[in-house]
């Protein structure tokens, strides 16, 4: 674990939100595409994953900037249609000099078509060298989501989430997920990683109890959010 007065993982997604005015949001609780990504023709936007490096800490009382750079736009089709990637890079500086190296992976897809919602399929067994148990609450998601001005509806608007998104319930953020994985790789090693990869890979539903799991695979940490039907829902890479 980090020392006391550490400014703890992931807490860098707490600040500098992009900040629409409330006339600029799309139906999605999210600024428009055009304003800090390009519009795309895609209504339904995903955090689908990204990449860390960390060159040093964050520590308390100090000013940090950020400086963002949007990277790829790719189009692909997916078994449930079109979907828009867009990458974007940051660097989180502290006095000029980049203590966090970051790449954030968007995609954007269609409304839901009847019919079209995969099942996925339950993940191997592991036998992993550490677990936590984790069980997501409405609270929990809004709390979340009010600490990082995350302004998506699928997190807290349960109509919209079902109805408009064709979700099962409330969403759980993708950077929860990844943040769980990458403080638990944090507890194991007793510092932070130097370099954190992530990916979403089904949705995970809030009120469902879920295992983030972890095991050294030669000189890296592998790490997964587990429903309780066994389909993993992040995973991630945490490299020393």
């Amino acid at each position: 674990m980090l020392g006391p007065g550490t400014v703890p993982p992931g807490f860098h997604w707490a600040l500098a939100p992009d900040v629409a005015d409330p006339a600029r949001l799309g139906r999605d609780g999210h600024p428009r595409t055009g304003l800090f990504v390009p519009a795309l023709p895609l209504p339904r936007r995903m955090w689908a994953g990204g990449e860390m490096v960390f060159s040093g800490t964050l520590n308390p009382g100090e000013t940090v900037t950020r400086d963002s750079t949007m990277g790829d736009i790719t189009f692909k089709s997916g078994a449930s249609g079109p979907l828009g990637f867009v990458s974007i890079k940051h660097l989180w500086r502290v006095d000029g000099q980049t203590r966090i190296t970051e790449r954030q992976d968007l995609v954007y897809r269609e409304d839901p078509k009847a019919g079209t919602i995969a099942n996925p399929t339950p993940a191997e067994d592991w036998l992993p060298d550490a677990v936590w148990q984790i069980t997501p609450d409405p609270v929990l998601l809004f709390r979340y989501s009010a600490v990082t001005f995350n302004g998506h509806r699928i997190h807290y608007d349960l109509p919209y989430a079902t109805a408009v998104e064709g979700y099962d319930g409330l969403v759980v953020h993708g950077p929860l997920q990844a943040l769980w994985m990458l403080n638990l790789s944090t507890t194991m090693l007793g510092r932070m990683p130097h370099g954190f990869r992530y990916r979403g890979v089904a949705p995970l539903i809030c009120g469902n109890a879920v295992q983030i799991e972890a095991r050294h695979q030669g000189d890296i940490i592998a790490l997964r959010v587990r429903r309780p039907d066994g389909v993993v829902t992040m995973q991630a890479t945490a490299i020393p």
